[in-house]
């Protein structure tokens, strides 16, 4: 998807780029283009202010798909994918976003129009999602269960 390759190009990570190499560049970026560090114009603290709120993006965004990241989730993402129904899904952009029954919601990156389409006139959403969607796309998560 552009916007990851985007987001690595920008922050001149690899695609096997660890969490721990992620922190250290998005620190170092952000000492480079800390707005506070250019105070003798305002074009010059707009600009930095700009690039550093790309920079966070970017970072949150790398930090969220990071296999470290979604290793820690796994149990929680199985469980939702393989017992809790599709409440409902929509697509733009490569990118399907699926929101389901227990209210927890995963972004999946790189789902070709075809698919979609697929999913669309699936007898069974869920099981086509399952067989087709939820293993074979780059994916995070992006509504949260609240744990009691």
């Amino acid at each position: 998807m552009k916007k990851i390759v985007d987001y690595r190009k920008l922050l001149g990570v690899q695609k096997d780029a660890e969490l721990k190499e992620l922190k250290t560049i998005y620190r170092n970026l952000m000492k480079e283009y800390h707005p506070d560090k250019f105070q003798e114009s305002d074009e010059a603290k707009t600009a930095a202010e700009v690039k550093s709120k790309e920079i966070i993006e970017a970072y949150h965004f790398l930090v969220s798909i990071a296999p470290e990241t979604l290793e820690g989730f796994i149990e929680e993402y199985t469980n939702t994918i393989s017992s809790c129904g599709i409440a409902d899904y929509n697509w733009a952009g490569l990118v399907l976003t699926v929101h389901f029954l227990d209210g927890s919601a995963y972004e999946y990156f790189e789902v070709p129009k075809a698919i979609y389409v697929k999913l669309v006139n699936a007898d069974s959403p869920g099981r086509f999602a399952r067989r087709h969607i939820f293993n074979s796309f780059p994916y995070r998560n992006i509504v949260k269960l609240e744990t009691a």
